[in-house]
């Protein structure tokens, strides 16, 4: 394994203790080695153009979310991909192989609480000393906000458990932080069945928080917490329950199941997702492109959905494009 970055930006620790691993900071080392696979966990500006000369010069390519800044950075992606049809390519959308997550869907699969009516997604982060003047909150290398970087797992999520939205509906603000993105979103989406969806995308909670509440017809459950190295965001929980209408049960205490998990496997099980998929030749069938893409979308159509804030966005995108039109003229 090699690990590269952008001098001009990026940091990179070659002090590590692992003395058979080759480090550079050229990504011209990494891209013309004869590794097989590469993965790309850098800030968002130089992400799209990684992932293009990995796939080009014919290397399987595991990235980090989110896959760019615009979604003219995924059109660019997906067209590589498509000049490589033998090579695999996924996204790191870990969320969808966390145990809480993985059991919540087993309970839907299941058909036991019925059919999903709606869901509730909170994920917030505190900030810390020196937030503002992090890469993840300036618009030039990140494109936008905890939105972005950090709400756009919850709206996978979203679309893991019902599909794709039509409708959206947001306010998008900048409400603390001294930053040219936005440090709150909240959104309503609706997709075709008429089912809703509610996101609280924070970096102004002043505590790291998880909960993604999904109601049904039969009951609900609720995964809250999500399992890190720093166990900031708290335990890990699944509470299950169904519906009791019945006059020998207090009303709106139903009996909760309350589900407990020790470990994270979602890095695990992602990478050896990645990995199956090229040694059995199989397509990559979660967050793969097509995934990446639409949560993008999702992304910035509750940017646009907020009339105000998206003017600022438009600008910059424009100038975005302005600056991609110049760079492939060239």
């Amino acid at each position: 394994m090699q690990t590269t970055r952008d001098t001009s930006s990026c940091w990179i620790s070659t002090a590590i203790p692992y003395p058979d691993v080759q480090c550079s900071t050229d990504l011209a080392d990494v891209i013309n080695s004869d590794v097989d696979a590469i993965v790309v966990a850098t800030p968002n500006h130089i992400t799209p153009s990684t992932i293009i000369r990995a796939l080009d010069a014919g290397k399987h390519v595991f990235s980090e979310k989110p896959p760019g800044r615009t979604l003219e950075d995924v059109a660019d992606i997906i067209e590589a991909e498509k000049r490589n049809p033998g090579l695999k390519l996924k996204f790191g959308f870990n969320h969808r192989y966390h145990a809480g997550i993985q059991e919540a869907k087993r309970i839907i699969d299941s058909g036991r609480l019925g059919h999903i009516l709606w869901m509730r997604g909170v994920y917030g982060k505190a900030g810390h000393l020196g937030f503002e003047d992090t890469w993840r909150s300036s618009r030039e290398t990140a494109g936008g906000g905890v939105l972005l970087d950090q709400g756009i797992h919850m709206l996978d999520l979203f679309r893991y458990f019902c599909g794709d939205f039509v409708e959206i509906k947001s306010m998008v603000s900048t409400s603390f932080w001294d930053i040219d993105v936005e440090d709150n979103a909240f959104a309503l989406l609706r997709d075709a069945h008429g089912r809703t969806a509610m996101i609280h995308s924070s970096s102004t909670h002043w505590k790291h928080r998880f909960c993604l509440e999904i109601y049904l017809s039969e009951g609900y459950l609720s995964v809250n917490g999500i399992l890190s190295s720093t166990r900031s965001y708290g335990d890990e929980t699944i509470s299950v329950a169904r519906h009791r209408f019945s006059e020998h049960i207090p009303v709106g205490k139903p009996t909760e199941e309350i589900i407990y998990f020790d470990t994270d496997p979602s890095w695990e099980l992602e990478i050896k997702d990645f990995v199956d998929c090229i040694l059995n030749d199989t397509p990559v069938t979660s967050a793969n492109s097509d995934d990446a893409l639409k949560a993008m979308k999702m992304v910035f159509a509750i940017y646009d959905s907020d009339e105000k804030f998206s003017k600022t966005g438009n600008r910059f995108r424009d100038t975005l494009a302005k600056n991609d039109d110049r760079r492939r003229s060239s």
